[in-house]
């Protein structure tokens, strides 16, 4: 009726009785009254958390506290030394650590920024295996425009993989392997427990447990598990974060064995049922920083069972390049994929740091860094929008048209 009749009808929201004559005075199709007080919907432009300057730059914390409280700065060029490459960042990985960072919660502080893509613009002296052009993922170690970085910290991408999907690789497949393979040394046979699976670095603990032969149990929130039976998963396979009841459920599936390894991301009591899941001993692989326990403390506790927390830049850089190396090589192979990823533009890094601290994500978040060099040379591997197709739904409207418009100027598609 309103749609025929714009003039004539006024849709009304209200706590309580009001004045017709006064709402309608209002001159608004549509008014919510609350208390006394009329409000209209107005459109207004979407805040960004910042702007980014025109010169090299990098993001961050601006000391509040805040998951809004981010800061850009302009980054100072720096030479480079022996050993080290300069990488114009395209997209860089979010993780819990960022997080935590932003937070003023990560102990003993830090930067903004583990992991990302881009492309290699200038060699160090004593850089042998990568030039100038090179795409390449790793540990940059910076949310901004550039990254000044050990070139063993970085390797160069399958020609298939767009610079999203780069970004999100390394810290998760690089803490799980070392957390899987170096620490707790997961053999073929053995049960494995990967909390919160459906996160970046669950995601490919099962991918690497699996290879290796291991029995892997998961848990997620409920509103997860059908990713996880997507993933192969049966439901006597899978438990839920939110309570404990996956201690009796796999000492049920494993007729009172438990589990050989444990791959931790969570506190308190859930901790806890992990630990006594170690039934006959294990191993309890700890990558949380929320709730660390003393080692000596849990073997007295745990009859068996090695506790081991860690940190994966204490492997050093020469153990990653060579963790880097074996995971290209599954990927070369088709044994491990790059996760799914959900992408924001790096002015959105508080929204994508609310959505990672809520865990609402499944695989990785990747904040794409708009109009860089990394950006431009990156577009035309393997999933950039350059020379590529979009469907946009609703797009002879106003805003379809505008989004369109956009599209073919600044890409071309």
């Amino acid at each position: 009726a309103q749609a025929e009749q714009p003039g004539r009808v006024v849709l009304v929201d209200s706590d309580g009785s009001v004045d017709i004559a006064d709402v309608v005075a209002c001159g608004e199709p549509q008014v919510v009254v609350r208390y006394g007080v009329a409000h209209a919907a107005r459109l207004t432009p979407a805040r960004s958390v910042a702007t980014l300057p025109a010169g090299q730059w990098r993001m961050n914390v601006g000391g509040g506290g805040t998951l809004e409280d981010l800061v850009v700065r302009p980054l100072p060029r720096v030479e480079l030394a022996a050993g080290q490459v300069r990488v114009a960042v395209a997209a860089v990985g979010v993780n819990f650590r960022d997080v935590l960072v932003a937070l003023g919660m990560y102990p003993g502080g830090g930067e903004l920024g583990v992991e990302g893509s881009g492309v290699v613009v200038e060699v160090g002296p004593g850089v042998g295996g990568l030039s100038v052009g090179d795409a390449v993922t790793g540990l940059l170690g910076v949310v901004g425009s550039e990254a000044v970085v050990d070139a063993r910290l970085v390797t160069a991408v399958p020609a298939d993989w767009s610079p999203t999907q780069a970004a999100g690789v390394p810290v998760v497949f690089l803490t799980a392997l070392y957390g899987l393979s170096v620490l707790a040394g997961l053999k073929a046979g053995e049960r494995v427990l990967v909390h919160a699976a459906t996160g970046g670095v669950g995601m490919a603990a099962v991918q690497l447990a699996r290879h290796w032969g291991a029995e892997v149990f998961v848990t997620a929130s409920r509103g997860k598990w059908d990713t996880l039976r997507a993933m192969g998963f049966d439901d006597d396979h899978i438990g839920d974060t939110r309570t404990l009841d996956f201690e009796a459920k796999f000492l049920a599936t494993t007729g009172g064995a438990g589990v050989d390894v444990v791959l931790n991301s969570l506190a308190g009591e859930f901790l806890d049922a992990s630990l006594r899941l170690l039934v006959g001993g294990g191993r309890f692989i700890e990558m949380g920083k929320t709730d660390l326990r003393d080692a000596e403390a849990v073997a007295a506790q745990h009859h068996g069972v090695y506790y081991r927390a860690f940190d994966l830049m204490e492997a050093g850089p020469d153990h990653i390049a060579s963790m880097l190396s074996d995971l290209i090589e599954l990927f070369d192979a088709g044994v491990l994929k790059p996760l799914p990823v959900r992408m924001l533009d790096v002015r959105c890094a508080s929204v994508a740091y609310r959505f990672v601290s809520q865990a609402r994500h499944t695989g990785k978040v990747v904040l794409t860094v708009p109009d860089g060099p990394g950006d431009a040379v990156l577009t035309g591997s393997g999933g950039g929008l350059a020379g590529g197709s979009v469907l946009i739904t609703g797009g002879t409207g106003m805003a379809g048209s505008a989004v369109a418009a956009h599209l073919v100027a600044r890409y071309g598609v």
